[in-house]
């Protein structure tokens, strides 16, 4: 199986969660320069991989469902629930103080159930952590909740609240790309599925719906956005990722996102190009179905409800269930105070891995302050304020709990480039790495492929793409030559007399040019052929 596409990988892991309705998930993997990749499944796994094997690649969230309340099957949910639970922890999901009190204690129930006395002492909120950052008085919060109003409440019926509640924030969905506008001022970009985002500061700058985005594109760093709003006005965002490669993967997801939100059927998809000149820059199509034939699918859904089994199945790494021994679901007071002083003295080098794409510069302390843009895009935009501290996902670069003793899944006994497949949940030993920066999704599964060796590296890429750069252009130049060619037999040799013919004819210098070019060239070739056929007729 060393040609396995990605579909394949895709499918076998679905099967083994028993997961149907599969497309909002998607697989992630990092490479050596810690810059995230989509695997793409109409391409082949390891063709895919800059990276020695062991391959890590990770099962997340890729679309976000517009109304995860509204997903058919409660596994599907349990797995959104899942992510956006981690998204929470990892400072993805910001959200106001009341609003990020109610969304712990929906997981306070979901994993632990009613209040108890006997077994929930004062302060028992404080042993867990569902936020990069917690207080005293939010955790009192917490727990004042979890007593008073979500007694009585299943799992399924608090990871449902959860989800509700969760959708209606202005972060709800948000993957955030590192980059910075037109006035050096940080900022992260998203694509939800409502569309396109700009986070500054605590606020949100910029809110563009799917249907007012034209076009994207993008020039080696540079991200180039075309809107068009009401009442015919144009006009183009502009914003600078840290590397190429990460502005080519912005725009890849945003690609994809438009298509799967914005298109009514998969047949709408076209391949979309960087650049305006076809032998020039990026090409990229998205391979699946769109949001309204997956709902159509989902309904269509008719079988027993398979069992969940929350505390093994795919447990969160943020907070895996604590209703089995001890597994813990989130991080005790002592070491949360170590990793509070582990992010003050600033964590650079895993700073660029904690993002879709990797931050070279920026110190972890930096407050993005919000711009003074006259009139670009806000006067069809609210200003929003998302959270009462500044948006700073960087705070996912905390290595996320896990217990030591955790459990690996055996799915994939199946060979993939000649050694069997294993996923497995991703261990905290291995934080510090690159590839478990990546491991941030739902489920935490690691794919590891032990396949026979990486492909390529930088410089052989480079060469590739210039060399498919020249043979396009040369392509381009012999196809307008024959056109050329095609056009001036037209005009010498046909009869048409049409008014354009007519004219080009009349001229003088294309009466000289037919008279002492062509007719000599034309009676020169006549002549070698009439000697070739004679030469065949006498052989």
């Amino acid at each position: 199986m060393r040609d396995a596409k990605g579909q394949y990988l895709f499918d076998l892991l679905c099967h083994h969660l028993n997961l149907l309705e599969k497309d909002y998930f998607g697989i992630r993997f990092v490479d050596p320069d810690k810059q995230r990749h989509w695997l793409e499944f109409t391409k082949s796994v390891v063709k895919q991989m800059r990276a020695q094997p062991p391959f890590t690649m990770c099962f997340r969230v890729k679309f976000y469902p517009t109304d995860p309340a509204a997903l058919k099957e409660e596994i599907t949910r349990y797995l959104v629930f899942l992510q956006i639970k981690r998204d929470l922890y990892h400072g993805r999901l910001l959200c106001k103080t009341s609003d990020a009190a109610l969304l712990a204690a929906y997981i306070l129930q979901a994993e632990i159930g009613d209040y108890d006395p006997g077994k929930h002492p004062e302060g028992y909120s404080s042993k867990f952590q569902f936020f990069p950052k917690h207080s005293e008085k939010l955790e009192r919060k917490i727990a004042e909740i979890h007593k008073s109003e979500l007694s009585g409440q299943t799992p399924a019926t608090s990871e449902l609240n959860f989800l509700r509640k969760a959708q209606t924030l202005e972060t709800y969905g948000v993957d955030p790309h590192p980059c910075k506008d037109v006035s050096g001022n940080a900022a992260f970009l998203a694509f939800t599925p409502f569309g396109f985002v700009v986070l500054q500061g605590n606020k949100r700058v910029h809110f563009i719906k799917w249907n007012e985005v034209t076009k994207m594109k993008f020039e080696g760093k540079t991200f180039y956005l075309y809107v068009s709003q009401k009442e015919e006005k144009k006009i183009v965002l502009t914003y600078f990722a840290p590397t190429p490669e990460a502005c080519k993967h912005l725009w890849k997801c945003g690609i994809e996102n438009q298509a799967f939100y914005k298109l009514e059927k998969s047949s709408q998809v076209r391949t979309v190009s960087s650049s305006n000149l076809f032998f020039k820059g990026s090409r990229f199509r998205y391979s699946g179905r769109v949001a309204k034939e997956v709902m159509e699918s989902s309904a269509k859904i008719k079988r027993e409800p398979p069992e969940i089994h929350r505390a093994g199945l795919v447990p969160s790494r943020s907070c895996p269930s604590i209703t089995h021994g001890p597994r813990l679901s989130s991080v005790p007071r002592t070491r949360r105070r170590a990793v509070h002083i582990s992010i003050m003295e600033g964590l650079e080098s895993l700073r660029d891995s904690a993002h879709s794409t990797p931050v070279r510069s920026a110190s972890h302390g930096d407050a993005f302050v919000p711009p003074g843009r006259g009139g670009r895009a806000e006067s069809s935009e609210r200003v929003a304020v998302i959270a009462d501290e500044s948006y700073s996902p960087a705070d996912s670069v905390l290595p996320t709990p896990v217990a030591e003793h955790s459990l690996e899944l055996m799915l994939l006994s199946r060979q993939l480039n000649g050694a069997p497949c294993s996923i497995e949940e991703e261990k905290e030993s291995e934080a510090g790495t690159p590839s478990a920066a990546e491991a941030e999704e739902p489920g935490e599964l690691r794919a590891l492929c032990l396949g026979a060796g990486g492909h390529g590296g930088t410089r052989a890429e480079q060469v590739n793409k210039f060399v498919l750069s020249v043979l396009r252009l040369l392509l381009v130049t012999v196809g307008l030559l024959f056109v050329l060619l095609l056009l001036l037999i037209v005009l010498t040799e046909s009869d048409l007399d049409t008014a354009f013919f007519r004219d080009i004819r009349q001229t003088p210098e294309f009466e000289q040019f037919h008279y002492q070019y062509f007719c000599p060239l034309r009676r020169w070739f006549a002549c070698k052929v009439r000697a070739v056929v004679s030469l065949l007729i006498d052989t």
